[in-house]
C-alpha cells in the first residue's frame, strides 16, 4: 500500500505522464490490474487517449473508470443492485409529492414551497447531504442540539422531515443515484477488482466525503495509488496559495487518510520540464500559464500571434468573427474542426446564435450540454393533453396539443378547426364534448338565416375534424375522472399515447430526421419516448398506490419534465466542440475561442447561497457537519476555473467580448482582458467596431458561401461605382453565377437591388376575373378603391380576411343596429301604421322584442354568450329605443315621409343596378343598399330625400365627394331620381342626402336643464349631416317646427324667410355633383379594370387610411422608399368645389359640342 503524488501546473503533462506510466506497466506485462480513475465527463476522452497510446492491449490490461462506473462494476461483482435507479427528474417528482403531503408540518419552507425552483433546490440539498454523508437523523440531532439559532434549527427540522420521508418512499422500489458511492464504499471491501491494483487518479481538483471514503478503501486494497494534482511544487513543498488553494486542501486530505491507514508515501513526481508538454508548440501559451496569476509577473513585449483579443459590436458579430477565424484556421493553418472548441461561461445566451451562424458558415459543431426536454414535441403533447383535462379544455391547451403534429389530424385540418373555434368563441369542456353538432356560422353574424353551400361544407368539415380530435380525449377524460391512484392514471395516459399512435409517429419523425441529415434531432427523439415511459414508471413505482387527483398528477409530471436533462452523443468526430467552461475537459484542444468574456460574466459573481447560507454552513461545520464550500471558497474556485480554462489550448487562444447586449446596453470587458493586456504589452487586438477598407478585411467577408452571398447583396444595394472593391465583388458575382443554384439567387438579388415596393399592372382579363366577370361592383367598395387601389385589390380581389375572433367589433354592432332599425321600420309598414301614431311605449316594446328575437337566433348568440355581452344587449336596447324615438320625431316634424327601407339596387332589388359607362365603352353595374328613402309631393313636384344610418360619426364634406371618397349617397340619389322620373310626368327633384347617427348621446351642462331644454339638447345631438336643396320652402317641409336653426337638419331660416347658413345646393349644383360623381366612378372603374393596383394611399392633413388598414403588413408601405408616396388630397372649401365642378362641366360641354 503506497501513495504517490504527481505534481504539475496546467499543461505540464500530468495526464500524459499517467498514460505513459500505464503504458510502461503494460509493456512490462505486470500481472496486477491497472486502473485509470477520471471524472465521468472525461472518461470517453481518456479511453481514446489510452487506446491511442497503448493500442489494443489496453482493452485487456487497463480499465478506465469513473466513480460512477466503479460503483456499477463493484455492484455487478458482489451484488447490491436490487432496485432501479431514480434519476434527478424522478427525485424532483417524488419530493414535490412529499412536500404537498407534509406541507402543514413545515415551518420555514411552508410559504416557499409553491415558488418556482423550490423543489429543485431541495433536491440539490439532498444530493449535497448524501455526497457529504449527512443523514436525516444527523440533521434532526443537530437541530435538536441548537438553542440559539432558531432560524437554522427550523430549516434543519424541515429538511430532516422532507429528507427522511424521501428516503422512506424512495427505497421501497428505487435507489437514488446519489447513494451509489455510499453503497460502493460499503461494498468495496468485498470486491476483488482492485486487490493489489495500481491506480492513477487524474483530472480531479477536489473530492467529496463520499469519494474520500472510497479512496480510503482503495488505498487499503491497492498496490499503489497515484494522484495527479494541478499545483506548484517547489523545494519539496506544495504551495497551496491563491490559485492552487483547492489542490492544497486535496493533498492535505490524502495525507491525512494515508496517515490514518499507515499508507506509505512514495517519492512524488514533479513535472517541471520546460516547455510544458501541452505548450511545446506555443511560447506565448506557456508564458500565459506561468504568469497569469503570479505576482510579481513577467511581461511579454513581442507582438502576439497565438493569443488574441477580439472586441465585437455585439454578440452576433462576435460569433460571426469567431466563425470566420475558425474557417481561416482550418483553411490556411491546416487544423481540423475537432481541434477547435468554442466555450463560454453563459452557454444559454450563446447557443442559438452559435447554431445559426455556424450553420450559415457550414461549420460542423456539437453543443455539449444537458438539454431541457420541455420543448420537445412529445413532451408538449403529453403536458398539453393533461392540461386540457385540468384547465377545462382551454383554447391554448387544445391547440398546443393539436399543433404537435402527433395527433390524428393534419396541420391543415388543425388550422380549419382553430379558425372556426376562434371565430365561434368555443370554450370549455361542455362546448367541446356536447352531443349537438356545431352550427354557428361566423361569416353570417346578424346576417341571413339561410345557410349557404359554402357554410354547409365548412360546418361538415369542422364537425368531422372535431369528432376525430375529441374521441380519444373523451376516453382519457372518462378514465381519469375523480381520485385515482398513480398507477391507474399512468396506465391511462400510456394507453392514450398508444391509441393515437405516438410511438409510430415518433419513429417516422426519426427516419425523416435521418433522411434530412439532422442526426442530432434523430438522437434526441430516439431517447425522448423512453424518457417519458421512465417517468411514468417511476411515478407508478413510487406513487402507484397513492390516490392522486389529476391536478396533483399534472404537477408531479410537469416537475419531472422540467427537471429532466438529456445528454446527446456527438454524431460525428470532426466537428467544433461548443460548451461551457465548466464542462470542457479535453487535452486534444489546440485552438480555443473563449466568448462572452465580460465583466461579471467570467469570472462570475455568485452571491446565491441557497437554502443554507454561508453562516449556516460555518455553524454546521463547528458542530462536525461538513457540507460543500461557501461562496467565499467558490470565488477561489472560480479563479482556478479561469486558470484551467485559459490554459486548455495548446496552440491558440482567442478571447472575445461584445461591447453591447441584445438591447444595445453597453457592456464592459472582463478583468481577464485587462490582465492579459497587462502581461502582453503588445497583444494582438482586433475589432469589428470600424470596418477598414483593406484587401485583407474585404477577403474576410468571402470565407463562406452564404455569408459572402449575403454581403454581395448588400454591395449591390449600395450600387458601388467602378473601384477596387467593386471589382472584387464583381469577381464574387462571377463565381456565384457559375452555379445554377446561386445564379438564380443572384437574379433575385439583382431584382431586389432596385426594389421600390410598387406593384405592376395586372392583366385586364385577370382583373375582371378577380373582381367578377359579370361586372357587378358594390357602391361602398368604390370609396375603398379611391382611398387606396392596393387595399381594394387585397380585400376584394384576393379576398384576404383577418382571422375572425369571437367578439363584437364596432362594424358588427353597427350591422346589428342597422338590422334592428330596418326591422322596426318594416314593422311600422307591415302593420300599416302611421309614424304620427307611434308613441314611446310602442317604440320601447317593439324595439325590445325585435332585439330579443334577433339575440335568440343561432347566429346572434354572441350577445348571450357572457354577462358582458348581455349588458351590451341591454345598452343596445336603450340606444335603439332612443334612436327609434328620434327617428319617429323627425318624421312627425317633416312633410317628407318614408317610402322605402333597406332599398336594394341589384338585379332582383327594388331598383336596378346603377349603370356606369366607362371611357372604354364598357358598362359597370353598381349594386348596393340605402337605409331609407323619403318623398314629398308639393305643388305638383316630387322631392326625393335619402337617409343613411350610421353608428359612428360621419360628416358630409363636398371636398371628399370631389375626390371620390364619399359617393354613395349621390349615386343612390341619382339612380332613384332617374328611375322615378320614368314614371312621372315631371322629373323628381333632389331634396336632400343625409346621414343619421344611431346614438344615445350624453348631454353635459354647467347648469340644471329643464325637461324641454334637455330634450332640445338631445335633438341637437341627433341633427343629421348632409346636403339639402336650397329651397327655403322645401327645407321647412323637412322640419316644420324649425325656428331659426333647425334641430334636425343642417339648415337655418332667417326671420325674413330666406335661407340662412345651411349646407345646401341648388338643383343645378345637384346636377353638377351627380355628373361629377359618375365621372369619378367611371375613371376609377376604368383604372380598376385595367389592372391598376398601385400602393397609393390618399393622405389628407394627418389622416391616412393606412392608420386603420388591416393590410398594412402586406403592402409594407413606407414613404421613405422610392416610388412609395401618398396621393395627397387637400381640403377644399365648398366654393372651390363648386367652381371646379362647374369648370369641369363647361369643359365637358365644350368637348361634347365638338
Amino acid at each position: 500500500m503506497s501513495l504517490r503524488f504527481i505534481y504539475g501546473r496546467a499543461g505540464s503533462g500530468k495526464s500524459n505522464f499517467c498514460i505513459e506510466d500505464i503504458k510502461k506497466k503494460v509493456e512490462e506485462d505486470v500481472e496486477y490490474p491497472l486502473i485509470y480513475l477520471v471524472p465521468e465527463q472525461f472518461s470517453f476522452q481518456s479511453e481514446k487517449s489510452i487506446l491511442n497510446a497503448i493500442g489494443e492491449k489496453s482493452n485487456l490490461k487497463v480499465r478506465v473508470i469513473s466513480f460512477k462506473r466503479m460503483a456499477f462494476r463493484v455492484m455487478n461483482e458482489v451484488g447490491g443492485i436490487t432496485h432501479k435507479h431514480m434519476d434527478s427528474a424522478g427525485k424532483c417528482m417524488l419530493i414535490s409529492h412529499i412536500v404537498d403531503k407534509i406541507l402543514e408540518e413545515l415551518t420555514v419552507f411552508r410559504g416557499a414551497a409553491a415558488q418556482q425552483g423550490f423543489i429543485n433546490t431541495i433536491s440539490d440539498s439532498i444530493s449535497e447531504f448524501k455526497r457529504y454523508s449527512v443523514t436525516p437523523e444527523l440533521l434532526l440531532k443537530t437541530a435538536e442540539d441548537m438553542d440559539k439559532n432558531i432560524n437554522l434549527k427550523d430549516k434543519l427540522l424541515d429538511l430532516s422531515k422532507i429528507y427522511g420521508e424521501f428516503e422512506a418512499l424512495l427505497h421501497k422500489n428505487y435507489i437514488d443515484a446519489d447513494d451509489d458511492l455510499t453503497l460502493l464504499a460499503e461494498k468495496l471491501e468485498e470486491s476483488k477488482i482492485f486487490n493489489n491494483a495500481e491506480i492513477w487518479v487524474d483530472e480531479f481538483s477536489s473530492f467529496t466525503p463520499q469519494q474520500y471514503k472510497i479512496i480510503e478503501k482503495l488505498l487499503r486494497k491497492a498496490k499503489r495509488v497515484n494522484v495527479a494534482l494541478t499545483s506548484d511544487y517547489v523545494d519539496g513543498k506544495n504551495y497551496g496559495t491563491d490559485i492552487f488553494e483547492f489542490t492544497k486542501g486535496t493533498e492535505d486530505r490524502f495525507l491525512e487518510i494515508a496517515r490514518n491507514n499507515n499508507v506509505k508515501l512514495d517519492k512524488p513526481i514533479v513535472l517541471t520540464k520546460k516547455p510544458f508538454y501541452r505548450f511545446k508548440s506555443s511560447d506565448e501559451m506557456a508564458f500565459l500559464e506561468k504568469n497569469l496569476f503570479v505576482f510579481p509577473y513577467e511581461k511579454y513585449k513581442s507582438k502576439t500571434s497565438d493569443i488574441k483579443l477580439f472586441r465585437a459590436q455585439n454578440t452576433y458579430s462576435e460569433i460571426e468573427g469567431a466563425a470566420r477565424d475558425i474557417i481561416r484556421m482550418c483553411r490556411d493553418e491546416g487544423y481540423r474542426y475537432k481541434d477547435i472548441a468554442v466555450i463560454t461561461r453563459n452557454l444559454e445566451n450563446y447557443e442559438t446564435i452559435i447554431a445559426s451562424i455556424f450553420e450559415e458558415h457550414e461549420i460542423p459543431y456539437f453543443i455539449d450540454e444537458k438539454r431541457n426536454i420541455e420543448g420537445n414535441l412529445i413532451v408538449v403533447l403529453v403536458t398539453s393533453v393533461i392540461e386540457i383535462l385540468t384547465k377545462n379544455w382551454s383554447y391554448e391547451a387544445v391547440f398546443r396539443y393539436l399543433k404537435t403534429t402527433l395527433t390524428n389530424v393534419t396541420i391543415e385540418e388543425v388550422d380549419i378547426l382553430e379558425n372556426y373555434v376562434l371565430a365561434s368563441g368555443i370554450k370549455g369542456k361542455k362546448k367541446w364534448l356536447e352531443e349537438e353538432i356545431w352550427n354557428y356560422r361566423p361569416d353570417s353574424l346578424f346576417g341571413r338565416d339561410e345557410i349557404s353551400l359554402q357554410e354547409e361544407e365548412l360546418l361538415n368539415k369542422v364537425n368531422s375534424i372535431r369528432s376525430i380530435v375529441i374521441e380519444p380525449l373523451k376516453k382519457l377524460y372518462k378514465n381519469t375522472r375523480g381520485k385515482r391512484n398513480g398507477e391507474e392514471i399512468c396506465r391511462t395516459v400510456f394507453e392514450f399515447l398508444t391509441e393515437i399512435e405516438v410511438p409510430e409517429k415518433v419513429e417516422a419523425l426519426i427516419e425523416d430526421f435521418k433522411e434530412n441529415k439532422r442526426q442530432t434531432l434523430a438522437n434526441e427523439y430516439s431517447q425522448i419516448w423512453n424518457i417519458i415511459i421512465d417517468l411514468l414508471d417511476q411515478t407508478v413505482e413510487v406513487m402507484g398506490d397513492t390516490p392522486l387527483t389529476l391536478e396533483e398528477f399534472v404537477k408531479i409530471m410537469s416537475i419531472g419534465f422540467r427537471e429532466h436533462k438529456m445528454g446527446l452523443i456527438p454524431p460525428t468526430v470532426d466537428q467544433v466542440l461548443v460548451g461551457s467552461v465548466e464542462r470542457l475537459k479535453s487535452h486534444d484542444i489546440c485552438i480555443l475561442y473563449l466568448v462572452g468574456v465580460n465583466d461579471g460574466v467570467f469570472p462570475s459573481v455568485n452571491n446565491e447561497e441557497g437554502i443554507l447560507s454561508d453562516r449556516d454552513r460555518e455553524l454546521l461545520k463547528d458542530r462536525g457537519v461538513e457540507l460543500a464550500k461557501n461562496t467565499r471558497l467558490a470565488a477561489f474556485e472560480e479563479q482556478f476555473l479561469v486558470y484551467t480554462t485559459l490554459t486548455i489550448p495548446g496552440k491558440y487562444l482567442r478571447i472575445s467580448y461584445p461591447m453591447a447586449d441584445y438591447e444595445g446596453k453597453s457592456l464592459r470587458p472582463s478583468i481577464i482582458v485587462s490582465r492579459l493586456k497587462t502581461i502582453y504589452t503588445n497583444i494582438t487586438e482586433e475589432s469589428d467596431l470600424v470596418f477598414e477598407e483593406s484587401d485583407e478585411d474585404r477577403l474576410k467577408l468571402i470565407d463562406a458561401k452564404l455569408p459572402a452571398f449575403n454581403h454581395l447583396i448588400y454591395v449591390l444595394r449600395k450600387r458601388l461605382d467602378e473601384n477596387d472593391d467593386a471589382m472584387l465583388w464583381r469577381d464574387v458575382y462571377k463565381w456565384f453565377s457559375g452555379y445554377e443554384y446561386w445564379r438564380e439567387k443572384c437574379k433575385r438579388a439583382f431584382s431586389g437591388a432596385s426594389y421600390t415596393n410598387q406593384t405592376q399592372l395586372i392583366n385586364s382579363e385577370k382583373a375582371k376575373k378577380l373582381y367578377g366577370d359579370n361586372m357587378h361592383i358594390n357602391v361602398s367598395r368604390m370609396e375603398r378603391y379611391a382611398q387606396c387601389p392596393f387595399a381594394y385589390y387585397v380585400q376584394y380581389g384576393l379576398n384576404a380576411k383577418e382571422r375572425k375572433v369571437f367578439k363584437l367589433s364596432y362594424p358588427d354592432i353597427g350591422t346589428f343596429m342597422h338590422k334592428i332599425i330596418d326591422e322596426f321600420s318594416e314593422k311600422v309598414k307591415e302593420e300599416q301604421l302611421s309614424w304620427d301614431e307611434l308613441d314611446k311605449n310602442w317604440c320601447e316594446e317593439n324595439i325590445s322584442s325585435i332585439v330579443e328575437k334577433n339575440v335568440k337566433k343561432s347566429n346572434s348568440f354572441i350577445l348571450n354568450s357572457s354577462p358582458r355581452y348581455k349588458y351590451l344587449t341591454e345598452r343596445l336596447k336603450r340606444v335603439l329605443t332612443k334612436t327609434a324615438l328620434v327617428i319617429t320625431n323627425h318624421i312627425k316634424r317633416s312633410g317628407f315621409k318614408p317610402v322605402g327601407y333597406e332599398i336594394d339596387f341589384s338585379e332582383q332589388g327594388s331598383y336596378p343596378p346603377i349603370i356606369v359607362r366607362l371611357p372604354s365603352g364598357e358598362e359597370i353595374k353598381l349594386i348596393g343598399r340605402i337605409d331609407r328613402i323619403d318623398m314629398l309631393v308639393k305643388e305638383g313636384e316630387t322631392y326625393i330625400r335619402i337617409i343613411d344610418y350610421k353608428s359612428g360619426n360621419k360628416l358630409f364634406k363636398l371636398s371628399d365627394v370631389y375626390y371620390g371618397l364619399q359617393v354613395q349617397l349621390l349615386l343612390y340619389l341619382d339612380a332613384i331620381l332617374t328611375e322615378e322620373g320614368k314614371d312621372l310626368d315631371k322629373k323628381p327633384i333632389p331634396g336632400a342626402i343625409l346621414y343619421f347617427k344611431i346614438d344615445d348621446p350624453l348631454v353635459k351642462s354647467n347648469k340644471d336643464l329643464s325637461d324641454d331644454e334637455l330634450k332640445k339638447e338631445i335633438m341637437k345631438r341627433f341633427k343629421m349631416k348632409g346636403l339639402l336643396i336650397d329651397d327655403p320652402e322645401i327645407i321647412k317641409e323637412m322640419d316644420r317646427e324649425m325656428e331659426g336653426n333647425s334641430l334636425i337638419i343642417p339648415a337655418r331660416i332667417n326671420k325674413d324667410g330666406s335661407l340662412g347658413k345651411s349646407q345646401a345646393a341648388s338643383r343645378h349644383q345637384f346636377e353638377l355633383l351627380r355628373s361629377h360623381v359618375k365621372n369619378v366612378i367611371a375613371k376609377n372603374c376604368e383604372s380598376m379594370l385595367s389592372g391598376d393596383i398601385s400602393i397609393k394611399p390618399c393622405k389628407n392633413k394627418d389622416s391616412v387610411p393606412c392608420d386603420f388598414c388591416m393590410y398594412s403588413s402586406i403592402c409594407a408601405f413606407d414613404p421613405s422608399i422610392d416610388d412609395n408616396g401618398y396621393r395627397y388630397i387637400y381640403d377644399k372649401s365648398d366654393e372651390e368645389v363648386w367652381s371646379l365642378i362647374s369648370k369641369e362641366n363647361d369643359k365637358e360641354g365644350e368637348n361634347n359640342g365638338q
